[in-house]
């Protein structure tokens, strides 16, 4: 069974504009809600793939009790979340039309009290046959980077394979836990070095640096430049063709959605990347409330181009 463990879930409110200025009402031309969280994000995806998938994580409030709703309802996704006291986060992005400028503005999140964190602990320890268990997003108010750490040994007790997406300052505090598979995108990486990563050479040497801690396979996501990941040994690097992107939102959430589902249907990890970045990319082309389509998806995976890279 594959879980998904999103800390700080939020609803996504998504308008798109024909201009945005300063200091006069700017009117929508489009709006959305959208359910918002990597772990759900993955979970999402996994659902449109047709791979069934049970979502954890805090949920609080009317936004929570609509969230849990839509997953349930809407999207036909096993859900088994700790309620808490305070409200789920909204989170809200702007798209202006006909031009891949956005704005994205994400709150904080509720405050989770010490027995909440408990509460969800002992349902990931009580969870039945786990495989997988990717866990991404940011952390709430009230919550540390340990709480990473403690479901990576909770899930290797298990034997589950345990994916982490969080980010770099995050990344650096539980990497000695040793997850078996992290994805951080450039950005998220650079924070973990310390530095801005800009050539290749630079993202590799990040990544092999993450790869020596004892990391299984570690995937960075790149954008439009597709994907890299380094694994027995060996990088490798897939790219995706060109696309007019309609949406950022799920993107590489779809991405671990797609390795998960190659790994699922008996792919080796090479055919796993290609089916990662397909994914990731055909939740480009929609407008984010069809989280990577199947169709979108199976067209893309013969464009994807993968390369083994040597370095040294």
């Amino acid at each position: 069974m594959i879980y998904t463990v999103t800390l700080n879930p939020g609803l996504d409110r998504v308008l798109w504009t024909e201009e945005l200025k300063e200091g006069i009402p700017n009117r929508a031309i489009d709006d959305k809600t959208c359910i918002g969280g990597k772990g759900i994000g993955v979970s999402r995806a996994l659902a449109n793939l047709g791979i069934k998938s049970t979502a954890l994580g805090f949920v609080g409030g009317f936004a929570g009790h609509m969230l849990n709703k839509l997953l349930e309802e809407e999207l036909n996704i096993k859900v088994n979340f700790t309620e808490i006291e305070e409200e789920t986060r909204i989170n809200v992005t702007v798209y202006i039309n006909n031009s891949e400028k956005h704005i994205q503005i994400n709150t904080s999140g509720p405050k989770i009290s010490s027995r909440e964190c408990d509460d969800l602990i002992h349902k990931i320890k009580d969870l039945d046959n786990p495989e997988v268990i990717t866990v991404g997003g940011s952390l709430p108010q009230g919550l540390g980077p340990e709480i990473y750490r403690k479901i990576v040994h909770i899930a290797k007790e298990k034997n589950a394979k345990i994916i982490l997406d969080i980010d770099g300052p995050s990344l650096k505090a539980c990497i000695d836990a040793r997850p078996n598979i992290i994805k951080p995108n450039i950005y998220e990486l650079s924070d973990f070095v310390g530095y801005e990563l800009k050539s290749m050479d630079e993202i590799i040497r990040a990544a092999r640096n993450i790869y020596e801690y004892g990391i299984e396979i570690v995937l960075v996501s790149m954008d439009a430049k597709g994907m890299l990941m380094i694994a027995n040994g060996e990088v490798c690097l897939a790219e995706p063709p060109r696309i007019i992107v309609k949406n950022v939102l799920g993107a590489g959430d779809s991405s671990i959605a797609g390795f998960i589902y190659g790994m699922a249907n008996g792919k080796d990890l090479k055919e796993s990347l290609i089916y990662a970045v397909a994914a990731g990319t055909a939740a480009t082309l929609s407008d984010g409330k069809i989280l990577c389509p199947k169709e979108d998806f199976m067209k893309l995976l013969p464009l994807v181009k993968i390369s083994s890279i040597m370095h040294k």
